[in-house]
């Protein structure tokens, strides 16, 4: 049991940059694995475990914002797909976890919505060429123009970290 009271910020660590394409074939894996680790991660998880905050996010919170997340990539990747090098709308991850359906309503309609989502999403990067992969999006938060290559890794260490955090919590409280 970790003794440490205060949540680490990053429980699975800093995200790094790949440095190898050839890593696309195990991203789609893990893409289509997510949605069955996230349900994974919160199963046992009774009704007042999932109000329980790692930092400032209830677990339940932590799974709508995934699903908000993943939703919101996604569609940065059809623009990038359609558009010359788009600048992509962000969105308020804070606000968004504090609206009602974030904060109180069941997470079954966040996991259902994952569960296909990922299976389009899986579908469409693996029949994208090198050309495709390549197409760009600006992302105005964070300054940069990234390929959707770089999109979806940076996608798929966000859910970890996320899903560290429900773990870490779950090792904490002994769950």
């Amino acid at each position: 049991m970790i003794t440490n009271n205060e949540p680490p910020e990053f429980p699975i660590g800093a995200y790094v940059e790949p440095d190898s394409p050839e890593v696309l074939t195990l991203q789609l894996e893990e893409l289509r694995r997510c949605p069955s680790e996230i349900r994974s991660a919160i199963e046992s998880l009774g009704p007042e475990q999932l109000k329980v905050r790692y930092r400032n996010w209830s677990v339940r919170q932590i799974v709508h914002h995934l699903a908000d997340s993943q939703l919101n990539t996604y569609i940065r990747f059809k623009w990038a797909l359609t558009e010359a090098s788009p600048l992509i709308k962000t969105f308020n991850e804070t606000k968004w976890s504090e609206t009602f359906d974030a904060r109180e309503s069941e997470i079954e309609p966040s996991l259902i919505l994952m569960d296909g989502l990922h299976t389009r999403w899986s579908v469409l990067i693996e029949n994208l060429n090198n050309e495709e992969l390549d197409r760009t999006f600006f992302h105005p938060e964070v300054g940069e123009i990234l390929s959707l290559r770089q999109a979806l890794s940076r996608a798929l260490w966000h859910i970890r970290h996320h899903v560290g955090q429900i773990e870490w919590l779950k090792n904490r409280h002994g769950w």
